[in-house]
């Protein structure tokens, strides 16, 4: 039997600390794989900032994460993950190093990029 996915909005409430958003953020990945939808990541999900106290970096990372995978399957990007209001002011790194932070630089994905994360090219791959 295959799980059912849920939506972004739904899977990512009542998140409170960053260890339940990566699982949660795993299992979505998981799920979206199994069966692509435009409803999955059509609509805003509530901001996890004021529960993380992450700086904004949970919030960044989802309209990232719903950018790059509406771009992928070539579905509208939703209209709240396209602008800049879920984008970092400063920005955050996936590497401690120097030289690991120049390779983020130029493999980060664009929907990344954009709002200030620098991660992996395959940031977003599950095995």
């Amino acid at each position: 039997m295959i799980a059912t996915a849920s939506p972004m909005r739904e899977k990512f409430a009542g998140i409170t600390d960053t260890e339940s958003f990566g699982y949660c953020l795993r299992d979505f990945l998981d799920r979206f794989r199994e069966n692509p939808s435009y409803d999955l990541i059509a609509e805003e999900p509530e901001m996890l900032d004021p529960q993380l106290k992450d700086n904004g970096r949970a919030d960044a990372f989802l309209a990232s994460t719903a950018a790059y995978l509406a771009l992928k399957h070539q579905f509208p990007v939703p209209r709240w993950a396209s602008g800049n209001s879920r984008a970092l002011e400063k920005p955050w790194f996936a590497a401690k190093t120097h030289n690991l932070r120049m390779i983020l630089l130029q493999e980060s994905p664009a929907a990344f990029r954009v709002r200030n994360l620098f991660v992996s090219a395959n940031a977003l791959s599950r095995a």
